[in-house]
């Protein structure tokens, strides 16, 4: 995990707020990273399930179930290290 991981699922998850469903361009201009860095993660991130689409064709993400545990501090990273 990176800090640009960690940022776009913090985004995300909109803490002490309704979750958010955000394009790439939507995580870029709400965080400090640029949208190809972004759309260069999201893949990572999908592929340890930590996010899921809400609307494909739309590009629009939304963060999973093991998304929130791993913020919450309820997944241990290691497990995520353990699924490459």
């Amino acid at each position: 995990m990176t800090p640009m991981d960690y940022d776009i699922l913090r985004r995300l998850y909109n803490s002490g707020d309704e979750e958010l469903v955000l394009t790439p361009r939507t995580l870029e201009a709400n965080t400090n990273w640029s949208r190809s860095g972004i759309e260069d993660h999201l893949p990572a991130l999908m592929d340890h399930g930590l996010i899921e689409y809400y609307d494909q064709e739309k590009s629009l993400y939304q963060i999973s179930e093991r998304g929130r545990e791993w913020l919450e501090g309820d997944l241990p990273t290691k497990t995520l290290e353990e699924d490459d």
